[in-house]
Parts: structure tokens; C-alpha cells; sequence
């Protein structure tokens, strides 16, 4: 074990060991690029986990942060926020939504979804209505009702009973939520692309028909748009790409371009439900947060910004079918919309991301054995060209594995 990753395992030692860390530790970003504490340079291609919409110190965010930090920080949500206020209407106005809720991070959004779907159908005259289809794959989250949302058993197993509520369908199957719903069925909650479940996009006819089943039902649709969101995939939410509105949507991550920030937005049908006094924070929307959210706001709607995030997505996924033409062994499939791409292996896909991390490029796994590749939405033609460079010798360091385990 080297100096590096003894020394970061030992300063570890005080973190609850809820992680399975990777020895390397990072004192400053460039963009896409993330500088070790021993000076190596690594090529981000995870931004956080989809969080670093506009890469590591960009001059815009640093600016807006700065700015606010020597003014305000928090003054709580017993008075006005002006910055919480713009970001809300700035949302509002370019999305399906007539309200915003501010959170603080991703799980707590679709938390305060999930209050309002069912506050929905209490105050339409149906309080037996309270529980969610959700889907196999999903991800929502970590708190008890987020990880039985998701219903990933490894995620729920030793916390107790699982919290009760939700119905779970196989991804793309509509007929199986046609089956599950019940008198006590108050909506769905999907994820238009499945981010932790491996990108896997919608089939065709999937999202519309959710709506249509929704509609022809009295169901509120509840989309977790937490990674998908905020111009990953090309467009300002994903579920744009498939021209199906949500009633309720959750986001996070890419909002706050690496501040902790999250919202739940709704219509107003949707949320008549939530008056005074049935949900609050003590720091969603506070000063600082929402002047980082409007920072990314005036990168993200620049004329032209989401265009050129869908031609390198475009390119990106053009260079992975070269590579996966290259290296069959090792590439199955390449999935994904925009800068969020998903690739999966024929190889395990953990030792892929240590191979990927060996040649300094971060790359973060998912299920179905699969790798997402999450750049900066900022990244430039010449890193995505580097990037098939070190994925190109990452496939080469896998398919030696695995001539090597058929010797034996």
C-alpha cells in the first residue's frame, strides 16, 4: 500500500466507515480536471456523482458564492429570501411547475415529492390514497422511505420494517402498473432515466403511457429527476427528451454545481396540498445555496448551452461505439442521452473503475454492470478525446484480465 493511501486510510479513521473509498484524496479541481494531493492530474468524468454541473472552480460560481458569502449566509424560511425567490421563478418559468420547495439535498426532495403526492390526494378527498408504484432499478435515495422507494433489499435489510407505501413494477412494463393499482394507489414515481440502475432510458411509449395511465386514473406522476436533471442529458430536465410532464418533480446534484441544494417542484393542482405549516427546512433555499443555483441558472440557459451539451453528447457516444467496436471483449452496450452515458461491461465493472482510475480518469459505477460517465456539462472536445484515450487503455489493461483468467 502506498504512503498516500495509508496516510488517507489513517485520516479516515474517524469517518463512520459507511464507504468503500478509493485511496486517493483531492485538493483542488480545474474544470475537468481534479489534482491529487500528491499533484497527479485525473480527468473527472463522475462530477461528484452528477453534481459539478459546471466542472471545479468556475469563474461564474466562484464569483456568485463569493459575493453572497461576504453579505449573507442563512437567515432561515422565517423570512424572505430574495435569492430563494428568483431561483424559484427562474424555475417556474422554464419548466411545467407553478411552486418550488428548496431542500438540501437530493433524497430530501423527493422526500417533500412524496408528502405532496399523498398530501394531494388527502386534500382532493382521498386520504386512504397514499401509496406509490415505483420501479425495479430505482434509485431514490437513502433515508428509510427513499431506500423503500428504490427497494434495493441490500440497501433495506437491517433497518427494521420496511416503510410502507410502495408498490414496485418492472422497469418499462405498463401493464404491471396497470396491475398494481389499488383503492390505497395515490401515483407513480419513476426516474425518466434510471441513473444508479445503469442509464437506462425509458423504452419507447413507457413515460407517455404513465401519464395517460395517471390521467385516466386520478394518480399523481412523480418524477426523480435528482441525477437527470439541470442539462445533463442536452435538455433542462430529461423528461423533456420524451415530451411528458410531470405533476411533481424532484431535483438536486446538478442544481447547485456542487453546493448542497435540492427542490421539489409541483403544479398547483398538485400542490394544494401543502399550506402553511405541513412541511419545512431549517436551510433549504438559504442565501448561499440559491445564489450557487442561480449562478448555474445563467450558465445552464445561455443561449446555445444545451445545444452544445447535446452535440458532445452526440460525440461522446460516437467515440464509445468506435471503442466498443474496438473492444467487444470488455464494451456490451453504450446507453444514455446528452453527458449522461452509461456503458456496460462485459468485465466486472468495479475493476474497470480501478483501471479507469489507474490511467487518472474517474469514471462511477452502477447496477448492470455498468460505468457512467458524467462529465462536467462544460467539458471540451479535447477532454472527451482524451477521455476514449485513457477509457481505450483502461479496455486494453481488461481484456489482459480476462485472457489471462481463460489460461487458468
Amino acid at each position: 500500500m502506498s504512503d498516500t493511501a495509508q496516510n488517507t486510510q489513517a485520516s479516515d479513521a474517524a469517518i463512520l466507515p459507511t464507504y468503500a473509498r478509493a485511496p486517493v484524496a483531492f485538493e483542488r479541481g480545474e474544470g475537468s480536471w481534479l489534482v491529487a494531493t500528491d499533484g497527479a492530474r485525473y480527468l473527472d468524468f463522475g462530477a461528484g456523482i452528477a453534481v459539478c454541473a459546471l466542472g471545479h472552480s468556475h469563474p461564474h460560481m466562484i464569483a456568485e458564492l463569493t459575493a453572497q458569502a461576504q453579505k449573507l449566509w442563512h437567515v432561515s424560511n422565517l423570512y424572505h429570501i430574495p435569492q430563494a425567490e428568483r431561483l424559484a421563478k427562474r424555475l417556474v418559468e422554464t419548466t411545467f411547475a407553478d411552486y418550488v420547495f428548496f431542500t438540501n439535498s437530493g433524497v430530501e426532495a423527493v422526500e417533500g415529492a412524496i408528502k405532496t403526492a399523498r398530501k394531494y390526494q388527502a386534500a382532493s378527498g382521498h386520504p386512504e390514497k397514499f401509496r406509490l408504484i415505483t420501479f425495479d432499478g430505482a434509485f431514490h435515495g437513502r433515508t428509510l422511505a427513499g431506500i423503500a422507494a428504490g427497494g434495493n433489499q441490500k440497501y433495506i435489510d437491517g433497518f427494521g420494517p420496511k416503510v410502507d407505501g410502495f408498490d414496485q413494477a418492472p422497469w418499462g412494463d405498463l401493464e404491471a402498473v396497470k396491475a398494481l393499482i389499488g383503492p390505497e394507489t395515490a401515483g407513480v414515481l419513476v426516474e425518466p432515466i434510471q441513473g444508479e440502475g445503469g442509464v437506462r432510458t425509458p423504452p419507447a411509449g413507457f413515460l407517455r403511457g404513465l401519464r395517460e395511465i395517471c390521467d385516466q386514473h386520478g394518480l399523481v406522476l412523480v418524477m426523480d429527476e435528482v441525477q437527470s436533471g439541470v442539462g445533463r442529458t442536452g435538455k433542462l430536465f430529461a423528461h423533456e427528451i420524451y415530451g411528458v410532464k410531470p405533476d411533481i418533480m424532484a431535483i438536486a446534484k446538478g442544481i447547485g454545481g456542487g453546493f448542497p441544494l435540492g427542490a421539489f417542484l409541483a403544479t398547483r393542482e398538485a400542490g394544494k396540498g401543502m399550506v402553511v405549516g405541513s412541511h419545512g427546512t431549517t436551510f433549504g433555499g438559504n442565501p448561499l445555496a440559491t445564489a450557487c443555483g442561480n449562478a448555474v441558472l445563467d450558465v445552464v440557459l445561455a443561449e446555445g448551452f444545451l445545444d452544445e451539451v447535446q452535440r458532445k453528447g452526440l460525440l461522446l457516444k460516437q467515440r464509445l461505439a468506435q471503442l466498443q467496436d474496438a473492444h467487444p471483449k470488455v464494451i456490451a452496450e453504450i446507453r444514455g442521452e446528452g453527458l449522461f452515458v452509461g456503458v456496460r461491461l462485459r468485465t466486472p465493472n468495479a475493476d474497470f473503475a480501478v483501471a479507469a482510475r489507474d490511467e487518472r480518469m474517474l469514471v462511477i459505477p452502477a447496477l448492470d454492470n455498468t460505468i457512467r460517465l458524467l462529465p462536467p456539462l462544460t467539458v471540451s472536445d479535447a477532454e472527451l478525446d482524451e477521455a476514449i484515450a485513457r477509457l481505450d487503455r483502461a479496455c486494453g489493461v481488461a481484456e489482459a484480465k480476462l485472457a489471462a483468467e481463460q489460461k487458468q
